[in-house]
């Protein structure tokens, strides 16, 4: 044999050195860390962190100051929620629309692999978001939402009503499509830990099934006005008369609540607020704080810190609607306490507190919860102490100023309902907004510094970038709402 060629030799060796690296690439290669396939635990973890923020963050710089929990330190331009101007609104809707995209794929995996759990909480997600943005806006898209793959970039908006009866019916779906046999085959639950059985049943999915239900109680007492249209009276007596089929909440331990561990990447989206951010600029209101004052309310030490008055440490708050000709001196007043930034429980989407003031409000116009308006009004108060971690006074529910006089007018009781519901809503996203605008209460006082003209607002205005992304669709929807200003009113309103 001839011998051959040495360049020849170091050819082999390399091409034999490249085929033997490539055999098995992808095995070795492979990340045992990185799931091959999006299954619905993996959405939805990080679904349940980024869409309760939206929520905590629209309560903070939003809800707070429009509802006179607080108010800016200085406020110089004549601009501001506290002074009634609301402008058009681009936070919640790009976040809760981008949540949506993963609550539809979510849905749609867990419908392709038949896991019906997920369906379930995809559904009670969708329902939330969609009820807080109609809420916010009005008319919205809905039908067509989230169907940019499909080439549909500029969907048209729905109405509400036609919004609300499908929530309705997706809610009532969610509930018969919960099996409390079943463990989250992939998990991923952060809010519930739905993720495997206790003694033959997923507790954590029950709580879900709970949620599902309050929610949908929340959602048809706003629409009682609307009984005419979508059978509400019919639908709410057939929750209260089936409790087996349609669980509520029935203590602190159902709260839907994302309590947020401290851990990377799962923080308080104000854990890192800067001192001047977070309490400096802001304080809360007296219309907040005196009320809670004159009971001694244990829940001021958990949300404000007290400032020393004459040698004495007091809970003090500002005026909300003020000349823009005052300004407030640092540190003179409360303000947030910093406990907060890291507090667990912050991510509220709903509680067992608010579902008893939901019955309270519901026995006093004569539905049957099984209890009287004051029964459920001062359970409610008691699991809104626990919620926040105070301890509730002996004596405190019988005191004057939280002592339920069930002899007063009706109305009476409602306000006086709805003044405890107020501070029940601490943190949860807009909803003393929008039981303010349903029922007139809390009654708010008018600060001098707000112009005349200025009403208390009934929605906020569609985002100016419609104008260019959706022009047809945003021109429909303002021609069907009557206008895009604060003043107009949603459909449940009117």
């Amino acid at each position: 044999m001839k011998n051959i060629p040495q360049r020849l030799v170091l050819l082999f060796i390399i091409i034999a050195s490249l085929t033997s690296c490539t055999q098995n690439f992808e095995e070795i290669n492979a990340d045992p860390n990185r799931p091959e396939q999006v299954n619905p635990g993996v959405i939805l973890g990080q679904l349940q962190y980024r869409i309760v923020n939206n929520g905590v963050s629209a309560a903070r710089n939003f809800t707070h100051e429009l509802m006179q929990v607080d108010a800016p330190r200085a406020s110089t331009s004549g601009q501001g929620l506290h002074r009634y101007i609301v402008n058009p609104g681009a936070g919640a809707w790009s976040g809760l629309y981008q949540n949506l995209t993963d609550i539809e794929d979510m849905y749609a995996i867990a419908d392709r692999l038949k896991e019906n759990n997920y369906k379930g909480i995809a559904l009670i997600y969708k329902c939330w978001a969609y009820s807080i943005l109609t809420d916010l806006y009005g008319d919205v898209p809905y039908s067509q939402a989230i169907k940019a793959t499909e080439g549909n970039f500029k969907p048209a908006f729905d109405k509400q009503k036609d919004i609300y009866t499908q929530i309705l019916k997706d809610l009532e779906t969610a509930n018969s499509l919960f099996d409390d046999t079943k463990a989250l085959t992939y998990g991923g639950d952060l809010v519930y830990n739905a993720n495997a059985l206790t003694g033959g049943k997923n507790v954590g999915i029950q709580k879900w099934k709970k949620f599902a239900n309050s929610l949908r109680l929340r959602l048809l007492l706003r629409l009682l006005k609307r009984d005419g249209e979508l059978n509400i009276k019919e639908q709410l007596n057939g929750i209260l008369a089936d409790p087996a089929k349609y669980p509520t909440f029935t203590a602190t331990a159902d709260d839907a609540i994302f309590r947020y561990p401290g851990t990377f990447p799962y923080f308080n989206p104000y854990y890192n607020a800067r001192t001047l951010d977070w309490r400096e600029g802001t304080y809360f209101t007296e219309f907040f704080l005196e009320p809670l004052n004159a009971v001694q309310d244990p829940r001021r030490a958990v949300w404000a810190i007290p400032v020393t008055v004459n040698g004495t440490p007091v809970f003090r708050g500002i005026q909300s609607g003020y000349p823009t000709t005052l300004e407030y001196v640092v540190g003179q007043n409360s303000s947030y306490t910093d406990a907060l930034k890291t507090l667990p429980q912050l991510g509220i989407m709903m509680t067992f507190a608010e579902t008893e003031f939901i019955r309270a409000e519901l026995a006093l116009k004569g539905y049957s919860t099984g209890k009287t308006p004051k029964a459920h009004y001062e359970a409610g108060i008691a699991s809104s102490m626990v919620q926040w971690g105070a301890t509730l006074p002996a004596g405190f529910l019988n005191q004057k100023g939280v002592a339920y006089d069930a002899a007063a007018p009706a109305e009476k009781q409602l306000e006086q309902i709805m003044l405890q519901k107020y501070y029940a809503f601490f943190f949860v996203d807009y909803q003393s907004w929008f039981e303010k605008r349903r029922t007139g209460y809390p009654v708010l006082p008018r600060g001098t510094g707000i112009p005349a003209e200025n009403k208390f607002p009934s929605r906020v205005p569609y985002p100016t970038y419609l104008q260019s992304l959706n022009p047809e669709g945003l021109s429909a929807a303002v021609a069907s709402m009557g206008g895009d200003n604060s003043d107009i009113k949603v459909w449940w309103e009117k």
